[in-house]
């Protein structure tokens, strides 16, 4: 499946040439480094680009919930418990923040929910894959945050303000969120052999899917060229994964984790590390569908859209009461 991806014709980014005058002014407001905001005008498919982006970034911390949700029961202490709930809480937030985001370019919440649960919009393949022990909390705190971060502080410079503004705050919740997984990893680390082991089934089981939350490789991504042009996108998937593992690598040696790429190694030269293949088909079967929790997390999501039905209609009959209430009050006298 992967090596069928090629890029068409289509996926050329245009010059400044073959632009009519108001792409070319656009285009030259972008490579001047400024913020197009949501009244202004905007190409279509540029508007297209960042509903389909911020869509699927408020989708994946919705289902980002799912995951870690039916730990907050079952951690081990108190403590763990309340940062656990505010974990989850924090991603709520996110969620709102960039479904918030995305109206600003024309398009309704519930429309973009309804297309998450028909199927049509994707979020990230990550959140497919099962917490299997308490160290999964800790994997997905530090891998996979610590890749939502990587991916998530460029965007503080994406070209569209609403989107730029919202990264500044989730950027500084997720940071918390990756110190609270790392945290758990050394504490399972400088335990007993059994807690160590916990941790390192955790990292083997969570690496390779982690890297894969950057996307496909450059020549693969069909996306990729012309969300750099527009600076939806600052650096691309290839960049973001190699700085993901040479942050991440000297981490796991810390408290004497082994990741799970027999292909890792330093190299001098590029002052970097060299490491395997991701499993590309493993990444593209888990977003058409065919991951091992993907059902279970559509259902989860149908469910608490269907048993919330009922409140929603009462905050907008509630909305509108209020409304009607406004526009029948008689004017104060002066």
């Amino acid at each position: 499946m992967y090596a069928q991806m090629v890029k068409t014709d289509a996926d050329r980014v245009k010059s400044l040439d073959e632009m009519d005058p108001q792409e070319r002014a656009f285009q030259q407001r972008i490579d001047a480094g400024e913020k197009i905001e949501p009244k202004e005008w905007m190409p279509e498919p540029y508007r297209k680009t960042l509903v389909r982006q911020i869509s699927q970034h408020a989708h994946s911390e919705v289902v980002g919930q799912l995951p870690e949700g039916n730990w907050i029961t079952r951690a081990p202490t108190l403590e763990r418990k309340a940062i656990l709930l505010a974990k989850v809480q924090d991603e709520a937030g996110h969620g709102l923040y960039l479904y918030c985001a995305a109206e600003t370019l024309g398009v309704s919440r519930d429309d973009l929910y309804e297309q998450l649960l028909a199927g049509r919009a994707k979020y990230s393949s990550i959140f497919n894959y099962p917490t299997l022990s308490w160290a999964d909390i800790g994997a997905i705190g530090w891998l996979v945050d610590g890749a939502a971060i990587m991916n998530q502080v460029q965007l503080q410079k994406t070209s569209y303000g609403p989107y730029s503004r919202a990264m500044i705050r989730i950027c500084k919740e997720e940071s918390f969120h990756q110190r609270q997984g790392y945290d758990i990893m050394m504490k399972l680390c400088a335990g007993t052999a059994e807690q160590k082991a916990m941790a390192q089934d955790a990292i083997d089981r969570w690496w390779w899917p982690s890297l894969m939350m950057f996307g496909p490789s450059d020549d693969a991504s069909v996306h990729s060229v012309q969300s750099m042009a527009w600076k939806i996108k600052i650096l691309s998937n290839d960049e973001l994964r190699q700085r993901f593992v040479d942050q991440t690598v000297p981490q796991a040696e810390f408290i004497g984790l082994k990741v799970p790429d027999p292909d890792l190694k330093w190299n001098e030269k590029r002052q970097s590390y060299d490491f395997g293949e991701v499993d590309w088909d493993e990444f593209f079967q888990v977003l058409a569908g065919n991951g091992p929790c993907n059902r279970e997390r559509m259902a989860s999501r149908t469910r608490a859209w269907e048993d919330g039905a009922w409140f929603r209609e009462a905050l907008t009959a509630h909305a509108d009461k209020a409304a009607k209430r406004k526009a029948t009050a008689p004017i104060a006298a002066e």
